[in-house]
């Protein structure tokens, strides 16, 4: 049954509970027939939007850190309004339509994608269109019935590995921006591509803010403090404000690039980066085949994490029946694609369910009228843009760490370890996409790997076809060079 055959039969079956005869907006959300409050949605609501807030100033940080393929960058004032922007909208829609408490922002991870594997292929406007697409594609799978097919295709232990590797993947980001590991220059002639701060030494206050910034926001962690990534992003923007002005060693090396707190913090947003795409061009930068690749790589990167956060925070609100669904699934995946086709058309990057979202259900969240508060918390943020501009790079970099470590944390114990089928492809996505800095030879090598292995071990009947054709366009992309070259393209 498709995603949105399953939309129908849900509008149509009774509730478990008479519909509530309270006010419209009662019986538009539901809220006391799911045991909630106005007030309680409202205080979830603000506790989700205080859990992912950081995303405002993280998510320019990495596509910051980006230049494409023209050496352009964008711009941070205009890549904070194009975050919070995005995130309002895709939350109050989603709360709107799939009434249920599940925030969307630009998702870590995708971002990097978008980042550090298209931009330098071809333009911003280019890579922003591959996002759309990929949106585009998501709507056209969850209407056809077959996101679920395609899931069902990538066995889990695979999944699980993606995950841990995007998480790694990040964690590594959050390393080298922040200074605490750096490349080795190649002409110190040596084996070691990368070393421990600057000549195997950590020096400099940057370094110091990062590494306090990490204890603190791990030391938050573990004592479960609400917004602890936040709150840790504000405390070291603090600090490393004050360092700048304080510090009067000598050395360059030790100073701060802060920027000072602005006269104003209230300004108008830039939304010069809002609509600034273009579809197809980047097909024709790299190419119909990797440009496809491409598009299948943002669709993957954010398709099966999504998909666990929409089910993990259901269960969590107690919203799913006993078949682990969640009423008004087709509708719910549908603001999902939209809201992956919003970002990129936002020049956000794909935007997609926050696991975040647990902090409003804790405070009582069952509905989606708690996403009207984030959602539009983050549109009111729009308006203090100047404030989000002054955080140093090392201030936010512990967050892609712990981001990393809660993504690895909640995945490995996943992995059928036992299966060599499943845990070599797993082990070989997991240390290949940091090792090389690419997602999509993370993703490759896993899917050719486990079909390989599969046939070795006789089991090949096991392999869906459809995951053998996906291995058939990752076998090709691997072999782009010796094809052209075979072909006298290059």
């Amino acid at each position: 049954m498709s995603s949105s055959a399953t939309a129908s039969v849900d509008a149509q079956q009774p509730s478990p509970n008479p519909p509530s005869s309270g006010s419209p907006l009662d019986r538009w959300f539901r809220i006391s027939e799911r045991g909630s409050s106005v007030a309680r949605e409202m205080r979830g609501g603000l506790a989700t939007f205080f859990a992912m807030a950081y995303i405002i100033v993280l998510n320019p940080i990495i596509l910051g850190a980006g230049i494409d393929k023209y050496g352009h960058k964008l711009d941070n004032a205009q890549l904070v309004t194009a975050t919070a922007l995005m995130a309002g909208l895709s939350t109050v829609l989603m709360g709107a339509i799939g009434n249920v408490p599940i925030a969307c922002a630009a998702g870590l991870g995708i971002n990097a994608v978008v980042s550090l594997q298209l931009a330098p292929k071809m333009s911003w406007p280019d890579a922003m269109g591959m996002v759309v697409l990929a949106g585009l594609v998501l709507m056209l799978l969850v209407a056809s019935g077959l996101r679920q097919r395609v899931m069902d295709a990538i066995p889990n232990g695979l999944r699980r590995a993606i995950a841990i590797g995007i998480g790694l993947f990040i964690s590594l980001i959050g390393l080298v921006d922040s200074g605490f590991v750096t490349r080795n220059p190649d002409a110190a002639h040596t084996t070691v591509p990368m070393g421990l701060g600057q000549g195997g030494q950590l020096h400099g206050w940057p370094v110091l803010i990062f590494a306090a910034g990490l204890i603190l926001t791990f030391v938050l962690i573990v004592r479960r403090a609400p917004g602890a990534i936040l709150v840790g992003i504000v405390v070291m923007t603090f600090l490393a404000i004050v360092v700048n002005e304080l510090a009067t060693i000598p050395d360059a090396d030790w100073g701060l690039s802060v920027p000072r707190i602005p006269d104003n913090v209230v300004g108008a947003p830039d939304f010069g980066l809002v609509g600034d795409i273009s579809l197809f061009g980047g097909f024709h930068e790299v190419g119909v085949l990797t440009g496809c690749l491409f598009v299948f790589t943002v669709l993957l990167s954010g398709f099966f994490d999504a998909m666990g956060t929409i089910i993990g925070v259901g269960e969590e609100a107690g919203l799913t029946d006993e078949n682990g669904q969640l009423p008004n699934m087709g509708r719910i995946l549908m603001m999902d694609g939209i809201a992956v086709a919003a970002g990129g058309a936002g020049s956000a990057s794909a935007n997609t369910c926050f696991v975040e979202s647990t902090a409003g259900v804790g405070e009582g969240a069952r509905t989606g009228l708690a996403n009207l508060m984030t959602g539009g918390l983050f549109l009111l943020a729009l308006i203090f843009t100047p404030l989000a501009t002054v955080v140093p790079s090392q201030a936010a970099t512990p967050a892609l760490l712990v981001v990393g470590f809660l993504i690895t944390a909640s995945n490995v114990k996943e992995i059928d370890w036992s299966d060599f089928t499943i845990a070599i492809p797993a082990f070989l996505t997991i240390v290949s996409m940091p090792f090389t800095y690419s997602i999509t030879n993370g993703i490759g090598i896993s899917v050719l790997a486990f079909i390989l292995l599969r046939i070795a071990d006789r089991r090949f009947r096991e392999i869906p076809w459809l995951l053998d054709v996906v291995g058939a366009c990752f076998l090709v992309y691997f072999m782009l060079d010796p094809i052209e070259r075979a072909l006298g393209v290059k």
